[in-house]
């Protein structure tokens, strides 16, 4: 057996936000602009978005507690998802934008229609929505996690989702074999 050849590491001090930041910005994941409706619809790019269970249909979303999505999140009954498309990067980057308007406002530069079942704004052109009822908090040391039971869902199939990963957005590297008709 030979030895085999390691590349070369850096050990993360887990004390520096900036290092923490990139060891967990290495895990690609999904972008999605979570929002709630009501008096003071709020809308929040979120990319700490899972399922949970299929029965029920539960997701959770984490958010910051100092992020002003995090009061409007604790006061709403009901938030909706929206997963967003490859092309939407402009909308992430919208609502990932602490100088935005606030309330309905912010919603002015996106196309978007309210959810039958929470109200909440579901951004166009997504890949999926879904809408979602509070039903569980846990604290989750600077950051709560909100689960939702999914009460409504609908899903574009030939719509590609947009990735982030080491501090940038991405899309989906095709197959190789994609595109070859057998």
């Amino acid at each position: 057996m030979s030895p085999t050849t390691v590349p070369s590491t850096e050990l993360v001090d887990l004390e520096d936000r900036k290092q923490l930041r990139g060891v967990f910005g290495a895990f690609p994941t999904g972008v999605t602009v979570v929002t709630v409706g009501g008096d003071s619809p709020r809308g929040m790019t979120a990319s700490s978005f899972t399922s949970v269970s299929l029965a029920p249909p539960l997701v959770l979303v984490c958010v910051g507690k100092d992020a002003v999505m995090h009061g409007n999140l604790d006061r709403s009954q009901t938030f909706s998802v929206s997963v967003l498309d490859v092309g939407q990067e402009a909308v992430a980057r919208h609502f990932a934008d602490h100088s935005r308007p606030v309330g309905a406002g912010q919603f002015d530069a996106v196309g978007w229609q309210p959810g039958r079942k929470s109200g909440a704004p579901l951004i166009a052109g997504a890949v999926a929505h879904l809408e979602c009822e509070k039903k569980v908090l846990y604290e989750g040391g600077d950051h709560t996690i909100f689960v939702g039971e999914v009460v409504s869902a609908v899903r574009w199939p030939f719509r590609e989702a947009l990735l982030f990963s080491g501090g940038r957005f991405r899309r989906f590297a095709p197959e190789h074999r994609e595109g070859h008709v057998a």
